[in-house]
Protein backbone atom coordinates (compact mmCIF):
# COMPACT_ATOMS: atom_id res chain seq x y z
CA UNK A 1 0.00 0.00 0.00
CA UNK A 2 1.45 3.34 -1.07
CA UNK A 3 -0.44 5.52 1.40
CA UNK A 4 -1.67 7.68 -1.50
CA UNK A 5 -5.27 8.90 -1.34
CA UNK A 6 -7.16 10.71 -4.08
CA UNK A 7 -10.38 12.50 -4.83
CA UNK A 8 -11.94 14.67 -7.52
CA UNK A 9 -14.22 17.42 -6.25
CA UNK A 10 -16.28 20.34 -7.49
CA UNK A 11 -15.22 23.93 -6.76
CA UNK A 12 -16.49 27.38 -7.75
CA UNK A 13 -14.06 27.30 -10.71
CA UNK A 14 -14.68 23.72 -11.82
CA UNK A 15 -13.50 20.23 -10.92
CA UNK A 16 -10.16 19.69 -9.15
CA UNK A 17 -8.36 16.37 -8.80
CA UNK A 18 -5.92 15.70 -5.98
CA UNK A 19 -3.58 12.97 -4.78
CA UNK A 20 -2.20 13.26 -1.26
CA UNK A 21 0.52 11.31 0.50
CA UNK A 22 1.27 11.21 4.22
CA UNK A 23 3.71 14.10 3.49
CA UNK A 24 1.20 16.39 1.75
CA UNK A 25 -0.22 17.18 -1.65
CA UNK A 26 1.47 14.96 -4.23
CA UNK A 27 -0.59 16.21 -7.20
CA UNK A 28 -3.38 18.74 -7.63
CA UNK A 29 -4.90 19.74 -10.95
CA UNK A 30 -6.11 23.13 -11.97
CA UNK A 31 -9.90 23.41 -12.19
CA UNK A 32 -11.35 21.56 -15.17
CA UNK A 33 -14.78 21.95 -16.77
CA UNK A 34 -16.04 18.47 -15.94
CA UNK A 35 -15.31 15.66 -13.53
CA UNK A 36 -14.07 13.35 -16.33
CA UNK A 37 -11.66 16.09 -17.52
CA UNK A 38 -10.26 16.43 -13.98
CA UNK A 39 -9.94 12.65 -13.72
CA UNK A 40 -8.07 12.54 -17.05
CA UNK A 41 -5.75 15.37 -15.91
CA UNK A 42 -4.96 13.37 -12.78
CA UNK A 43 -4.84 9.92 -14.41
CA UNK A 44 -1.05 9.60 -14.70
CA UNK A 45 -0.71 10.22 -10.96
CA UNK A 46 -3.33 7.77 -9.75
CA UNK A 47 -1.12 4.67 -9.77
CA UNK A 48 -1.39 3.15 -6.31
CA UNK A 49 -3.77 5.82 -5.02
CA UNK A 50 -6.96 4.86 -3.24
CA UNK A 51 -10.06 7.01 -3.74
CA UNK A 52 -10.85 8.37 -0.28
CA UNK A 53 -13.00 11.50 0.06
CA UNK A 54 -12.48 11.67 3.82
CA UNK A 55 -8.67 11.58 3.55
CA UNK A 56 -8.73 14.51 1.10
CA UNK A 57 -11.45 16.51 2.90
CA UNK A 58 -8.91 18.85 4.54
CA UNK A 59 -7.59 19.82 1.11
CA UNK A 60 -11.02 20.05 -0.52
CA UNK A 61 -12.15 22.52 2.16
CA UNK A 62 -9.15 24.79 1.70
CA UNK A 63 -9.27 24.72 -2.12
CA UNK A 64 -13.01 25.40 -2.22
CA UNK A 65 -12.67 28.35 0.19
CA UNK A 66 -9.83 29.81 -1.86
CA UNK A 67 -11.73 29.52 -5.15
CA UNK A 68 -14.81 31.08 -3.55
CA UNK A 69 -12.70 34.17 -2.85
CA UNK A 70 -12.66 33.78 0.90
CA UNK A 71 -9.06 34.98 1.06
CA UNK A 72 -7.46 31.71 2.04
CA UNK A 73 -4.11 31.46 0.28
CA UNK A 74 -2.92 27.89 -0.25
CA UNK A 75 0.87 28.36 -0.10
CA UNK A 76 1.02 26.95 3.42
CA UNK A 77 -0.38 23.58 2.35
CA UNK A 78 2.11 20.74 2.77
CA UNK A 79 3.39 19.64 -0.64
CA UNK A 80 5.18 16.35 -1.26
CA UNK A 81 7.97 17.10 -3.76
CA UNK A 82 10.33 14.32 -2.67
CA UNK A 83 11.09 13.13 -6.21
CA UNK A 84 11.63 16.55 -7.81
CA UNK A 85 14.93 17.91 -9.15
CA UNK A 86 16.67 20.35 -6.77
CA UNK A 87 16.21 23.43 -8.99
CA UNK A 88 12.48 22.73 -9.35
CA UNK A 89 12.13 22.44 -5.57
CA UNK A 90 13.88 25.79 -5.12
CA UNK A 91 11.73 27.42 -7.82
CA UNK A 92 8.54 26.02 -6.30
CA UNK A 93 9.58 27.31 -2.86
CA UNK A 94 10.31 30.74 -4.33
CA UNK A 95 6.97 30.72 -6.15
CA UNK A 96 5.21 30.02 -2.86
CA UNK A 97 6.75 33.23 -1.46
CA UNK A 98 4.87 35.42 -3.97
CA UNK A 99 2.03 37.04 -2.03
CA UNK A 100 -1.54 36.55 -3.22
CA UNK A 101 -2.58 39.39 -5.47
CA UNK A 102 0.96 39.98 -6.73
CA UNK A 103 3.00 38.63 -9.62
CA UNK A 104 6.69 38.13 -10.35
CA UNK A 105 8.57 37.46 -13.57
CA UNK A 106 10.22 34.22 -14.61
CA UNK A 107 13.55 36.06 -14.28
CA UNK A 108 12.73 36.96 -10.68
CA UNK A 109 11.78 33.35 -10.03
CA UNK A 110 15.06 32.06 -11.47
CA UNK A 111 17.08 34.47 -9.33
CA UNK A 112 15.06 33.63 -6.22
CA UNK A 113 15.74 29.94 -6.91
CA UNK A 114 19.48 30.64 -6.97
CA UNK A 115 20.04 30.62 -10.73
CA UNK A 116 19.91 34.15 -12.15
CA UNK A 117 19.53 34.04 -15.90
CA UNK A 118 17.72 30.70 -15.87
CA UNK A 119 14.27 32.12 -16.68
CA UNK A 120 13.53 29.30 -19.14
CA UNK A 121 14.34 26.68 -16.51
CA UNK A 122 12.09 28.57 -14.09
CA UNK A 123 9.36 28.37 -16.72
CA UNK A 124 9.90 24.63 -17.02
CA UNK A 125 9.58 24.26 -13.25
CA UNK A 126 6.22 26.04 -13.42
CA UNK A 127 5.12 23.86 -16.36
CA UNK A 128 5.89 20.77 -14.24
CA UNK A 129 4.25 22.12 -11.09
CA UNK A 130 2.67 19.11 -9.38
CA UNK A 131 0.42 21.05 -7.02
CA UNK A 132 -1.28 23.88 -8.86
CA UNK A 133 -2.76 26.49 -6.52
CA UNK A 134 -0.54 25.36 -3.60
CA UNK A 135 2.44 26.30 -5.77
CA UNK A 136 0.81 29.39 -7.33
CA UNK A 137 2.40 29.33 -10.78
CA UNK A 138 -0.39 31.62 -12.00
CA UNK A 139 1.49 34.43 -10.17
CA UNK A 140 4.50 34.10 -12.50
CA UNK A 141 4.34 36.27 -15.63
CA UNK A 142 6.53 37.36 -18.53
CA UNK A 143 9.14 40.08 -17.96
CA UNK A 144 6.82 42.67 -19.52
CA UNK A 145 4.01 41.69 -17.14
CA UNK A 146 1.99 39.84 -19.75
CA UNK A 147 0.40 36.49 -19.03
CA UNK A 148 2.40 33.66 -20.49
CA UNK A 149 2.56 29.88 -20.39
CA UNK A 150 -0.07 28.34 -18.16
CA UNK A 151 -1.25 24.73 -18.24
CA UNK A 152 -4.82 25.69 -17.46
CA UNK A 153 -4.92 28.31 -20.21
CA UNK A 154 -4.38 32.04 -20.02
CA UNK A 155 -8.07 32.64 -19.29
CA UNK A 156 -7.78 30.54 -16.12
CA UNK A 157 -4.54 32.34 -15.16
CA UNK A 158 -6.28 35.72 -15.56
CA UNK A 159 -9.28 34.48 -13.60
CA UNK A 160 -7.12 33.33 -10.67
CA UNK A 161 -5.19 36.60 -10.63
CA UNK A 162 -8.46 38.57 -10.69
CA UNK A 163 -9.77 36.51 -7.78
CA UNK A 164 -6.67 37.33 -5.76
CA UNK A 165 -6.70 41.02 -6.77
CA UNK A 166 -10.14 41.28 -5.14
CA UNK A 167 -8.36 40.49 -1.89
CA UNK A 168 -7.02 44.05 -1.96
CA UNK A 169 -3.34 43.40 -2.63
CA UNK A 170 -2.85 43.62 -6.38
CA UNK A 171 0.55 44.51 -7.76
CA UNK A 172 3.72 43.38 -9.43
CA UNK A 173 7.29 43.56 -8.25
CA UNK A 174 10.54 42.42 -9.81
Amino acid sequence: MSGLKCDVFRTAFGWVGAVVSPDGVRRMTLPEGTRPEAERALAADLDGAERDEAAVAWLRGRVCAYLEGLGQDLVDLPVDTADAPPFFKRAWTACRSIPAGETRSYGWLAAAAGSPGAARAAGQSMARNPAALAIPCHRVVASDGSLHGFGGGLEMKARLLALEAKGGRPGRRD
